[in-house]
């Protein structure tokens, strides 16, 4: 079995409605995707001749899911009032609604979803929220 591994990162804040504690509160983090795509065997064809998948198709994939949340604030759906959510817009704050709690555990699944329509073979993602602290899905 061969693997890859990636990684890019990004900065947003999110908070946790419901949640009893200081996560509560919007805070932010430096967020880092990893992604590990795996398969048992390498291209033949000319171009991509004994390559999983070419890294640079990897990398634009992940870098550009990690840019589409950057300096963002990231937040549950129906989780925040319409009036607060209509005034940040007005001041031009960018928000992001998901359909999800935003738990690292979610965002790990989320991405792998999302890169795994793009048709990489994604093994799994782990998305760091801390430098020492990760969230992994794999199947």
């Amino acid at each position: 079995m061969y693997y890859l591994k990636t990684s890019a990162s990004f900065d947003s804040a999110h908070f946790l409605y419901g949640y009893e504690g200081k996560c509560s509160n919007i805070h932010g983090h430096h967020w880092v995707i990893e992604a590990k795509l795996s398969g048992e065997y390498l291209q033949t064809d000319s171009v991509k001749s004994g390559m999983l998948v070419d890294f640079s198709d990897i990398k634009k994939a992940v870098r550009e899911l990690a840019d589409s949340f950057d300096h963002a604030l990231i937040y549950e759906e129906n989780t925040l009032n319409p009036n607060t959510i209509e005034m940040l817009l007005s001041e031009g704050f960018c928000l992001i609604p998901v359909n999800f709690r935003p738990t690292a555990e979610n965002f790990a699944h989320h991405f792998f979803e999302i890169l795994s329509e793009k048709g990489l073979p994604v093994a799994g993602v782990a998305v760091y929220e801390t430098p020492d602290n990760c969230a992994v899905y794999e199947v």
